[in-house]
């Protein structure tokens, strides 16, 4: 899965190397495709103060705020291309 720029993820496993834990939360600002066969990487900042944290595309997900807004954002597609009222959602 590839992740859009400026998503918001969390780590899925420890990085003992930068004192990270697992669920902490960070901002995707660069995407390296890799060949076929091998992990694209992603350059996360807010992990450490004025620094980026590299990683493989394994040791990420989006965060739950993040799916609730592409859920969000999928909704409002789907009633965008039909006739009726969108929701309030809170």
């Amino acid at each position: 899965m590839t992740f859009p720029l400026f998503s918001q993820v969390q780590l899925t496993q420890d990085i003992p190397k930068f004192g990270l834990k697992k669920r902490n939360i960070g901002t995707i600002v660069e995407h390296y495709s890799m060949p076929e066969g091998k992990e694209d990487g992603y350059s996360l900042e807010g992990l450490i103060y004025q620094d980026t944290v590299e990683v493989s595309e394994s040791k990420i997900a989006l965060s739950t705020r993040e799916l609730s807004i592409q859920c969000r954002r999928d909704l409002i597609l789907i009633f965008e291309f039909s006739d009726k009222q969108l929701p309030v959602i809170k």
